[in-house]
């Protein structure tokens, strides 16, 4: 069965796939981190917010060009949600795209977000996402999109009349914060692939995205978690 939606919560976490496709160029991607022997509670305790956190107060927190380091360009907001998306081949996310329509999953009032080009041996991005919510929501949302995207290692997503071949590969994430997400995206059109590495960390009433190149991601999810949680 296709199904059509506007499926907000699979857009947001394969946004930066998508937007980057008719210029993508294939990469290697990079060895899943290894886990870390301390304890996630004790590793984030510092960085715990106690309340719910405002869109305002997490713009704050977001990294920027000076703790990215040299070579990273801030890159203008743009809306990644569009109404012209159809997934086709995972009946779990084609369930889910209701939920995703009517406000659920990641669709988040609280949010913040911004996205990073580096221009290194050759031009990458990452970008960073912000949620605020109750613990709960926040687990039982994210843990619900993620499921439903690993569950299907191939399925195929239509954006307008572009079919785009979607490969998902569950990895182990660092242990931060109190729960923690990872994904290899392998996303194919035209005969050129992208492939994007996702990380989530959920501290407290804050969860933290970072989307991107793999090599990319790696080196700055911690530091993302560390400003998220003790903003300066």
């Amino acid at each position: 069965m296709h199904r059509r939606s506007t499926t907000t919560a699979v857009l947001a976490l394969t946004a930066l796939t998508l937007i980057t496709l008719p210029g993508c160029s294939t990469s290697a991607p990079s060895p899943a981190p290894t886990t870390r022997t301390a304890e996630p509670e004790a590793a984030a305790d510092n960085s715990k917010p106690g309340k719910v956190l405002t869109p305002e107060q997490l713009r704050e927190r977001l990294l920027n060009e000076a703790d990215l380091g040299q070579g990273y360009t801030r890159k203008p907001e743009r809306n990644s949600g569009r109404d012209d998306v159809t997934v086709i081949g995972c009946p779990a996310l084609e369930k889910l795209g209701g939920d995703a329509a009517a406000g659920g999953s990641l669709d988040f009032p609280n949010r913040a977000k911004a996205a990073f080009t580096y221009t290194g041996s050759a031009d990458s991005e990452v970008s960073q996402e912000l949620y605020s919510d109750t613990g709960t929501r926040l687990s039982a949302g994210t843990g619900r999109i993620f499921d439903a995207m690993v569950s299907c290692p191939v399925y195929q997503v239509v954006v307008g009349n572009t079919p785009v071949k979607m490969q998902t590969q569950k990895l182990t994430a660092p242990a931060l914060g109190d729960e923690q997400w990872s994904q290899l995206i392998t996303s194919t059109t035209g005969g050129r692939s992208s492939i994007v590495k996702q990380t989530a960390i959920r501290t407290g009433t804050l969860l933290v995205i970072v989307s991107g190149s793999p090599g990319l991601v790696d080196t700055h999810v911690e530091k993302a978690l560390g400003k998220a949680g003790s903003p300066s």
